[in-house]
C-alpha cells in the first residue's frame, strides 16, 4: 500500500489550504482553500487544479473559513462529485459563505470586464458563481466530534474540537494498510483555548504524521481573561471617541465579527464607553450572526454567548448596499463594523476610501492581515494606499489588537503538539508565513521533537509515507518557495507608484520632478539597452 500526501495549499504561506491524500484505493482532500494576499497566490484561484477533481472520492472539511473551504465550488465545476464531510456548524456557514463568495466573485469579475473592455482585454469568468456555490452545498455530508467515520475505501476519519470557530475541527484520519493502520492528524486552524466564546481545543494523543497550522509560530500573545479584554477593547473605544471621528473595524465576518459585537454591548451597557450606535454593515456577517444564534452553545461555559445579538437598540443590520451608502450622511462618533477582515474585498474598502484622509477616524484590526493584503500595509504604516484605482492619504489612526484572534500563539502550537504524542513519523508544518514557519520549527525543537522529524513542505510539496517515514517525492511546483510567502511584485509595484508620487508631491519645483522622472526613466531605459529613454527639456 503506496500513501502519498501532497501540499496544494498553505505551503509556505497562511492560505489556501489543501492536502491531498492518495492511496492505492483512493483520493481524499483535507480542505479546498482559496488563496489570498498577494496577486500572485491569488491568480492561483483561476488556474486549473494541479490534480483530477474527478479523481477525488472525499473532501474531509475542517472549517468554513474560505481560505480552507473557498475552492470547494470550484472543484464541484471541475468534475468532483464525491461527498464533503463536514460538522454541522461548518455546513450551516458554508451555507452562507460560499454563496456569499460566489457573489463577490461575479461582482468583482464585471467590473474587472468593463476595464478590460475599455483597454481591449479580453473577458474573464468568476472562478464560480453563487449559484455554483449553492450546488455544492448538496454535496455535504454530516461529521459528528468524536465518531469514526468511513470516508473512502480503506479511510476512516474522526473529528475534533478544534476551538478555533464554531464548526471547526481537527480531522484524524486513519489510512488502512497490510501493517496496520497509518494515522494522521490535520489540526486545521487550532484555537487558543480559554475563551469564553470558544471550547478549548483537542485530539488524540499517539499518531504517525501531525499536520499542523504555524500562522502564529513567531508570536507570543498574553493570556487574558473576558474582563481585561473588554478593558482593552475599551480603550481603544475611549480613544477612538476622543479622536472626534468613526471608529471603522474591518472584522472577519464568521465569529471575529460577533465577539466583538458582544463585548462592544458589554460595555455600551455598563458606561464603560460613550453611548453609539453600532453598524453591522455586512450581509455575511448578519447571516453568520443568526447561524451563531442557533449553534453557538459553548459547552464548557454552558451557555450560548451570542443569543441577544440582534438587530434592535443600538445595534443596527444594514444588508442592502443603499443603507450602507447612508452612513456616508453620518458625522462624528459611530462604530462600523465591515468585512474583509483584511481588507481585501467587502465594504469595508468604501469605508476605509471614504475616511482614511480624516485624522478624526480610526480603524481598529482586530485579526491577522496576511502579507501582501491592504490591511498588512496599514498596520506597518503605509503612509499612502490604493483602493479601487484611487491613491488614499493614511492620516486616520490605525490600531491593531491580536487579543480576539481565533488562532494559538507559538506556546499554545507547542503545547497542543506536545499533547499530540507520541508521533512516530513527521511533523508537517504548514499554514504560516515563512517567519513563522522557521520559529516554529526551532521552538519545536527545543520541545524535544527530533529535527528531522519536523518539515516544512513547500507549494506542490508531495511525501511517500510510511507509519514512521515521510520521503519527499517529486512533484510539479506551480510556484516557486519564495513566492508563497511575503510581498510579490504586484506589492512592490504599487510601493513604488505611491513612493514615487510622494516625492513628486514633495519635490520644490517642476524642475525637480522633471530631474526625478528623468533619473527614473534613465535607469529603466538602461535596464532595456535602449539609452536615454526621454528627450532633452530646452531650457
Amino acid at each position: 500500500m503506496t500513501i502519498d500526501l501532497t501540499f496544494h495549499g498553505a505551503a509556505g504561506c497562511v492560505t489556501g489550504f489543501c492536502a491531498r491524500l492518495k492511496t492505492d484505493r483512493a483520493t481524499v482532500l483535507v480542505d479546498c482553500g482559496m488563496f489570498q494576499g498577494s496577486k500572485t497566490l491569488k491568480a492561483l484561484n483561476y488556474q486549473p487544479f494541479p490534480f483530477d477533481a474527478q479523481a477525488v472520492d472525499a473532501v474531509l472539511l475542517t472549517h468554513a473559513h474560505i481560505d480552507h473551504s473557498g475552492l470547494l465550488p470550484k472543484l464541484m465545476r471541475a468534475g468532483f462529485a464525491g461527498p464533503i464531510y463536514a460538522t454541522a456548524g461548518t455546513r450551516e456557514l458554508c451555507a452562507v459563505m460560499l454563496p456569499d463568495a460566489g457573489d463577490i466573485q461575479e461582482s468583482e469579475v464585471r467590473q474587472l470586464n468593463r476595464r478590460n473592455q475599455r483597454r481591449g482585454r479580453d473577458p474573464v469568468e468568476p472562478i464560480y458563481t453563487a449559484r455554483d456555490a449553492e450546488r455544492t452545498m448538496e454535496l455535504f455530508r454530516p461529521a459528528k466530534l468524536g465518531r469514526e467515520v468511513e470516508v473512502a475505501p480503506g479511510i476512516t476519519a474522526v473529528y475534533w474540537e478544534a476551538g478555533h470557530i464554531l464548526g471547526g475541527a481537527s480531522i484524524e484520519v486513519r489510512v488502512a494498510t497490510e501493517e496496520g493502520p497509518v494515522t494522521l492528524l490535520f489540526s486545521g486552524d487550532v484555537g487558543p483555548g480559554g475563551r469564553d466564546y470558544a471550547p478549548d481545543p483537542q485530539g488524540p494523543a499517539g499518531v504517525d504524521h501531525l499536520i499542523m497550522e504555524s500562522t502564529y509560530g513567531a508570536r507570543l500573545r498574553p493570556t487574558l481573561d473576558p474582563a481585561a479584554r473588554r478593558r482593552l477593547l475599551g480603550q481603544e473605544l475611549r480613544d477612538a471617541h476622543a479622536a472626534g471621528g468613526p471608529l471603522l473595524i474591518p472584522a472577519f465576518a464568521v465569529e471575529r465579527s460577533q465577539e466583538l459585537l458582544v463585548d462592544l454591548l458589554a460595555l455600551m451597557e455598563s458606561g464603560e464607553i460613550p453611548p453609539t450606535d453600532i453598524f453591522l454593515d455586512s450581509p455575511l456577517a448578519i447571516e453568520a450572526t443568526e447561524v451563531f444564534q442557533k449553534r453557538g452553545w459553548n459547552r464548557d461555559a454552558g451557555r450560548n454567548p451570542f443569543s441577544e445579538l440582534r438587530d434592535s437598540g443600538r445595534l443596527k443590520f444594514l444588508r442592502e448596499p443603499w443603507e450602507s451608502d447612508e452612513l456616508e450622511k453620518l458625522g462624528g462618533w459611530r462604530v462600523v463594523m465591515a468585512a474583509s477582515g483584511m481588507c481585501e474585498a467587502g465594504r469595508i474598502r468604501k469605508h476605509l476610501k471614504r475616511h482614511l484622509w480624516d485624522r478624526r477616524a480610526t480603524v481598529l484590526l482586530p485579526g491577522y492581515q496576511a502579507s501582501g493584503t491592504l490591511g498588512r500595509l496599514l498596520v506597518e504604516g503605509a503612509r499612502r494606499v490604493k483602493i479601487q484605482g484611487e491613491d488614499i492619504e493614511v492620516r486616520a489612526r490605525i490600531r491593531s489588537m491580536d487579543v480576539y484572534s481565533g488562532h494559538a500563539d507559538a506556546a499554545g502550537l507547542a503545547a497542543w503538539a506536545k499533547a499530540r504524542r507520541p508521533v512516530s513519523g513527521m511533523v508537517f508544518l504548514a499554514h504560516g508565513e515563512p517567519e513563522a514557519l522557521a520559529a516554529m520549527r526551532e521552538r519545536l525543537v527545543a520541545e524535544g521533537f527530533p529535527p528531522e522529524q519536523v518539515t516544512i513542505p513547500e507549494l506542490d510539496g508531495r511525501f511517500r509515507l510510511g507509519r514512521r517515514s515521510a520521503a519527499p517525492a517529486p512533484q510539479p511546483q506551480r510556484l516557486a518557495s519564495a513566492a508563497a510567502g511575503g510581498a510579490d511584485w504586484h506589492n512592490l509595484r504599487a510601493r513604488l507608484l505611491l513612493d514615487l508620487d510622494e516625492r513628486l508631491d514633495a519635490a520644490g519645483s517642476d524642475a525637480e520632478r522633471e530631474a526625478l522622472l528623468r533619473r527614473l526613466a534613465g535607469e529603466v531605459a538602461v535596464d532595456r539597452g535602449q539609452g536615454e529613454a526621454l528627450p532633452a527639456v530646452a531650457e
